[in-house]
């Protein structure tokens, strides 16, 4: 485990997927609200596990389990190269209750310090979700 703050970090785990699909269902539903104004959606697979387990539990893909005073808060995946030094954000989510408090902000940093050798970090998000973009850009 690594810490940051008052965050930890940990290697991304099958028992983890349960829980952490809860978390990013509400956080990919509510982006999708927000911006589409319609009730559900994210992609495929972010609402049963699918995705975690494909992108996060991928042996070429780094992904931590964020958890805040041992509460899992979120999950973050990166794809690490290491010849390049071009990496890439392949998601991140936090729990609803939490996001606008600095969180991704801290997420961020964290990752900066794990991954200092980085000459570009990559990121995709869907061209609707401003919030995302703001995050990505500021």
């Amino acid at each position: 485990m690594k810490k940051y703050g008052n965050l930890n970090f940990e290697i991304l785990q099958e028992k983890d997927i349960d829980v952490l699909t809860i978390i990013m269902e509400k956080a990919f539903n509510e982006d999708t609200k927000i911006h589409l104004g319609e009730e559900k959606g994210g992609p495929e697979g972010y609402d049963n596990g699918d995705f975690l387990r494909k992108f996060g539990l991928h042996k070429d893909s780094t992904a931590y389990k964020i958890t805040l005073e041992d509460r899992p808060v979120g999950c973050v995946i990166l794809w690490i190269n290491k010849e390049t030094k071009i990496n890439y954000l392949g998601t991140i989510f936090i729990d609803t209750a939490l996001q606008n408090k600095g969180i991704g902000k801290k997420v961020w940093e964290f990752i900066e310090k794990e991954y200092p050798d980085t000459i570009k970090w990559c990121t995709e998000t869907p061209g609707f979700s401003r919030r995302n973009h703001n995050f990505y850009v500021n």
